[in-house]
């Protein structure tokens, strides 16, 4: 396994084990992301120049939506999340704005300072690492034992994600490169199950991976109890074979470590990063990205007939809630 990479737009301290990571990582050249997003994603200066301008005269000539984004960095989500496939871009970004339309629980007002948000943040349950791992990927890390589950619905665990995603989304980094997901399960409680209602959580995990282009590369997952692992399957039943095969089960510590970069890892995972820190460096990122996040709200999808889906043709009379999430091809 290779050195992790430190990130190098980290403004605060994060205590002696990261200032050690600094120093072994010094030297590393910068990943090169030009040469894997021409590998993975098919990108080329002529083509990234030539589908943004299609994107923006398709939106501007859309009258089923407004006042959506424009940026390259906004637009480069979905071009690259699809490889360049402007149709396939074009539907993932009416389903995203779908999917914020009726889901304003988890998609509107995205705020890091909102009181609930803020106190799971607080606690630990979703952090950034201030640590890439060794294939240069941004590293989030998951402790259910730091939600409470007694306090907060599924809705407040699903906001708080959207919020960390969201501002993550534009850089450039992590378009190309795409995340490694580290999730511990010690601690989970009949209340963390019941939270969710499975229907919830079904259309969730297919809906997101349908309309939020973020690139998933690894998902690990570490002292799982047997009592859940039937809702891991279910889980995996309902996300594309592609994702499900990306998700890894681990016994122990010692064999997640086989696989991820301990240097990315806090100290409750065996690496060398304090939860503190990792909590701090996460706020920074909120913080540098919550006006942009907040201006989010002003986009609107004013109608779902440009929705298309692989099992029926829309029709005018499907133009509702229900009828929109049967255009992003749930059963």
């Amino acid at each position: 396994m290779t050195t992790a990479s430190v990130l190098l737009t980290v403004g605060t301290a994060w205590g002696a084990a990261s200032e050690n990571c600094d120093k072994e990582c010094a030297n590393r050249p910068p990943w090169n992301h030009a040469a894997v997003a021409a590998r993975e994603l098919r990108e080329s200066p002529s083509i990234r120049e030539q589908t943004l301008r299609i994107m923006r005269e398709w939106l501007q000539k859309n009258g089923d939506v407004r006042n959506v984004r424009q940026d390259d960095n906004f637009l480069l989500r979905f071009l690259r999340q699809k490889k360049y496939s402007i149709p396939m871009a074009q539907q993932t970004l009416l389903k995203y704005l779908s999917l914020r339309k009726y889901y304003p629980e988890c998609f509107s007002k995205l705020d890091y300072e909102d009181s609930r948000v803020a106190e799971i943040l607080n606690n630990g349950y979703i952090v950034v690492s201030p640590v890439r791992d060794g294939k240069g990927r941004r590293v989030i890390v998951y402790n259910m034992s730091k939600f409470n589950a007694n306090k907060f619905t599924c809705w407040d665990m699903c906001r708080v994600h959207i919020v960390v995603y969201e501002s993550l989304l534009d850089d450039q980094a992590d378009q190309i490169l795409g995340f490694t997901h580290v999730g511990e399960g010690t601690g989970v409680t009949s209340a963390h199950i019941t939270a969710w209602n499975p229907s919830d959580f079904a259309r969730i995990l297919k809906w997101g991976e349908q309309s939020v282009p973020m690139r998933h590369k690894e998902l690990h997952l570490v002292n799982i109890p047997s009592t859940i692992k039937y809702i891991i399957d279910f889980a995996a039943s309902k996300v594309s074979p592609k994702m499900a095969q990306r998700l890894n089960i681990h016994a122990n510590l010692k064999q997640l470590h086989k696989h991820v970069d301990v240097s990315c890892l806090p100290t409750a995972y065996g690496g060398p990063l304090e939860l503190e820190d990792m909590v701090s460096y996460t706020k920074q990122l909120l913080a540098e990205q919550r006006k942009r996040l907040l201006a989010l709200d002003d986009m609107e999808i004013l109608s779902t007939e440009g929705i298309t889906s692989s099992k029926s043709k829309p029709t005018k009379d499907s133009v509702s809630i229900k009828g929109s999430f049967r255009k992003l091809e749930i059963d």
